[in-house]
């Protein structure tokens, strides 16, 4: 047998939770930086392979090939190792089972989220100085995010719960994967579903928010197009803090609490 049982998946989780919450610091954020790093190079690939593919694809076909390309970002978090918050969300299945504290859960869970936002930002801030955004890879990046901060309060909560249910399940299922093709196979499909299903990733929108408005920057005042006109610091705040609440409830009540319940008497054994 070359993958692992549910009951095995838990298990492993719960390993997981505890190895996380035993990083030091230094090396903790520095695998979270990598890992908003990773997201993002994810983020844009998916931005160059769909900048104009539903104009010959579909939209439907469009959005898969987006999924597909934006799996990139997970698939370097486990394969090379790093951190990353949405993932993480998984721990409440450590703590449920008594085997990490919840000083320690809050400590990586913060260090991690500020450290992929600072990964994220900084891969955006290199691809806006590199020249390899084309017009039509700007104007697609700019209607990204200026589409993301218009989304009403509640739906970006529950986009975010949908979100992470799926990135949840992608990080579930490579616990349960013994090679590193394996694993690939095991995130692809829920990474290329939440991306066409358009649900929202608060480590994704901290590549896809601030590259809009370093592209919004660079624009004249005539040029910004109207759609784009409240992208503005506030409006990425106003954003990301909807859609990382929404994150942490995906994964962590309906993976980490569910799946405890379900495997207790098994994950609370000494």
């Amino acid at each position: 047998m070359n993958y692992k049982t549910p009951q095995e998946i838990a298990k492993s989780a719960v390993t997981a939770a505890i190895s996380k919450t035993g990083l030091p610091l230094l090396p903790m954020a520095l695998l979270g930086f990598l890992a908003g790093a990773y997201i993002a190079m994810g983020g844009y690939f998916m931005i160059v392979v769909t900048q104009d593919a539903a104009a010959f694809a579909g939209v439907g076909i469009s959005k898969f090939l987006g999924g597909v390309a934006f799996s990139l970002g997970l698939f370097l978090v486990v394969a090379a190792g790093g951190e990353l918050f949405t993932g993480n969300c998984l721990m409440p299945i450590g703590l449920l089972s008594r085997k990490i504290t919840c000083g320690g859960m809050l400590r990586n869970l913060a260090v991690v989220y500020l450290a992929n936002f600072a990964g994220a930002l900084f891969f955006a801030l290199l691809i806006f100085k590199s020249g390899v955004l084309t017009k039509s890879c700007a104007d697609y990046a700019l209607s990204i995010a200026a589409a993301k901060v218009q989304i009403p309060l509640f739906q970006m909560i529950v986009r975010g719960v949908l979100c992470n249910w799926f990135v949840g399940l992608a990080v579930w299922l490579t616990f349960g994967a013994l090679d590193m093709s394996g694993k690939f196979i095991a995130l692809l499909m829920p990474i290329a579903a939440f991306v066409a299903m358009g649900f929202e990733h608060c480590v994704a929108n901290m590549f896809f928010l601030p590259l809009g408005m370093m592209i919004k920057s660079g624009l004249t005042a005539e040029g910004i197009p109207s759609a784009a006109q409240g992208l503005t610091a506030a409006a990425v705040a106003g954003n990301l803090l909807p859609v990382t609440f929404g994150n942490i409830i995906g994964a962590a009540f309906f993976l980490g609490t569910i799946y405890f319940v379900i495997y207790r008497r098994e994950l609370t054994k000494d």
